[in-house]
Formats: C-alpha cells, sequence, structure tokens
C-alpha cells in the first residue's frame, strides 16, 4: 500500500510524508495538500466530471466518519477501489483528533463563511485553510460539485442518521440529492431556511457545491464504532468514487423532510435547557412547553404543532445556537 494511503495514521501523529505525491498501479494520482488533506486524481482517460470532497473530524472526537474515510484513502493507495471521481480527503481539526476532544478552543464548525475573519486561535486559522483547500478543489469549471461533511452527534436520536440541507436564496433544493441521501442510509433530512457559518454551508452558498452535513449516530471514541451501521453510506461513497452508482429516480418514499422553525439562541450564561441531559435529537415537544429560560425573563415556548429538538446543548458560546425547533414538510416545499 503506498505511504499516502496512511493519511489518518500521518495526521494523529503530526507527520509529513517523505514523497508528497504518489501514483498507484492504475494511474491514480495521491497528493498530500497539507495536514490532513489528501487529493486524488484519477487518470485523465477515466475522469468521469465529478469532483467530490469528503470531510470529518471537523469535531475531532467523533470517530467513526473518520474512520470511515481512513478505510476509503487505504483502499484507494492499495488500489481495491479505482476512482472515476475527483476526491479531496479532509480531516478538519487534526489537533483535537489527536486530543479525542470536540475541539480544543473553539468550535470549528462555527467559523465558517468568513466567520474566521471575527475570530482568532489556531481553531480560526483551520478553518481558513480549509475553506481555502476546498475553493482551490472547486475550481475547476464544469464539473460536477458534491461535498458530504461526516459528522456525529453529541447525544443520541430518535432518528439515528440523518442529513442536514443548507439554504441559498434563489437555489432550489434537489430531489435527486435527496433520494441519493437516501439510498446512502439517510431516514431524515433538515431542510435549512437561512444562511449558516458550518463547513457545508460555506461550500454550498460560496462554492456551489451540493453539500450536506450528515450525522452518523452517536460520538465515540477511536475503535468503539461498532454500532454505528455505515454500510449503505460506505456504498454510496464507493459508487460515486468508482463511477458505478445506479441511475436514480427521485422517489423520497421513507425519508422524512423536516424545516427549520426557530433557532434557540443561548444570550447570556443564565441560559437554562428545561430539557434532561440524556434527551435525544427528534425528540417531540408538546405545544405550550416553556423549552428555554434566559435572563431578563426570556423564554422559549413550543408553539408549533409536530415540534421536535435537534442539537440541543446549553453549554455553546454565549451568542450560538444552543438547538433548533423543526417541524415536519413534505416535498412540495421543495418548489
Amino acid at each position: 500500500m503506498l505511504a499516502l494511503g496512511k493519511l489518518l495514521e500521518l495526521t494523529l501523529a503530526g507527520r509529513e510524508p517523505a514523497e508528497k505525491t504518489q501514483l498507484t498501479v492504475e494511474g491514480v494520482r495521491m497528493r498530500w495538500m497539507g495536514e490532513g488533506a489528501l487529493e486524488v486524481r484519477p487518470p485523465e482517460g477515466r475522469d468521469n466530471g465529478t469532483d467530490l470532497l469528503l470531510s470529518a473530524g471537523i469535531h475531532g472526537n467523533e470517530t467513526a466518519p473518520i474512520e470511515l474515510l481512513d478505510e476509503l484513502i487505504r483502499s484507494i493507495a492499495r488500489g481495491d477501489l479505482k476512482p472515476r471521481a475527483r476526491i479531496l480527503f479532509l480531516f478538519g481539526n487534526p489537533d483535537a483528533m489527536r486530543r479525542g476532544t470536540r475541539f480544543v478552543e473553539q468550535d470549528v464548525n462555527r467559523l465558517f463563511n468568513g466567520r474566521h475573519l471575527q475570530s482568532g486561535g489556531v481553531e480560526a486559522l483551520r478553518a481558513c485553510e480549509l475553506e481555502r483547500l476546498a475553493a482551490s478543489f472547486f475550481s475547476l469549471p464544469e464539473r460536477y460539485r458534491l461535498h458530504y461533511d461526516l459528522h456525529t452527534a453529541i447525544r443520541g436520536s430518535t432518528i439515528e442518521q440523518f442529513a442536514l440541507y443548507p439554504w441559498k436564496d434563489g437555489r432550489q433544493h434537489s430531489r435527486l440529492e435527496l433520494a441519493r441521501l437516501r439510498a446512502a442510509g439517510m431516514r431524515a433530512v433538515l431542510l435549512q431556511n437561512k444562511p449558516s457559518i458550518v463547513f457545508s454551508a460555506y461550500t454550498y452558498d460560496q462554492l456551489g457545491a451540493e453539500a450536506f452535513t450528515l450525522e452518523l449516530g452517536k460520538a465515540r471514541p477511536f475503535g468503539q464504532n461498532q454500532q454505528v451501521n455505515l454500510g449503505p453510506l460506505r456504498l454510496c461513497l464507493e459508487q460515486l468514487i468508482e463511477g458505478t452508482e445506479p441511475e436514480l429516480d427521485d422517489d423520497l418514499e421513507g425519508l422524512q423532510l423536516f424545516s427549520v422553525a426557530r433557532e434557540v439562541i443561548k444570550r447570556t450564561d443564565a441560559f437554562t435547557f428545561n430539557l434532561a441531559d440524556e434527551v435525544e435529537n427528534f425528540s417531540p415537544l408538546e405545544k405550550g412547553y416553556v423549552l428555554a429560560e434566559d435572563a431578563g425573563g426570556s423564554r422559549w415556548v413550543v408553539e408549533e404543532e409536530g415540534a421536535r429538538i435537534i442539537f440541543p446543548n446549553p453549554k455553546v458560546k454565549n451568542g450560538l445556537r444552543a438547538g433548533i425547533l423543526i417541524v415536519p414538510t413534505d416535498a412540495d416545499s421543495l418548489g
């Protein structure tokens, strides 16, 4: 196996490879682009015009998707996977990965779409670097651009695997991409309705990619992800890489769609959630329930029919989103 196939090993050790570019027997070029970054190019005659960005480790303790990307990279390096797409593999926050923590100083996934310019520290610099790498990768014209940013969640979920679809004014969500997510094992998709500062929102908004944040289960340490079923997603990614994906229709049966009703923003240190710590993502909320409270008598009362909560986290910094209230929607909302 080529040494560049050990990108995860190199990243966790904080080492640079001796050779920055290597070729497989089939002529696939693997090029080290910097810490935690590897570009893969198929031979010119096999390139099918797809640019696929696969990122994981934006939160350093979300190891299941990191291990999945490691397996794909090793398969390419061994010659078992024969790419027809260009691919950029990114391990987002190497410092946090080495420490086994979500982040070191601040959440990298709150620093995109220029937010890093308003901050400082190593993670702001890393967000800037990830934007640069993504922009360079997606700079070739007339190619199909797709980005999956792979995560696992802090807490459990009643719908274990789901996706978040970014929003941009005037741009429609794609039924074809939703069908692909369904084939990849996603059971729900949250259709966002405002700009965001996460990585997939940057590539969707600024670089014209179809882009998604994929939540794949609960965060666990390296080597403890046996309960996370990534089989359908892995098959989907292998097919995208090799250009063997079966033809998709726009059948979305079995895929639950949700839209954002409101974001819960933590304003002060007095903020409290009226939820138990073990409450899972997609838990239903009764109408009239006082969900959260903050200083000055601020209260979030559930007003929506069929409301659910995702990503409740009262420990975020003041001014950041502490949770999202969502409601069911249907495919007619896609336009």
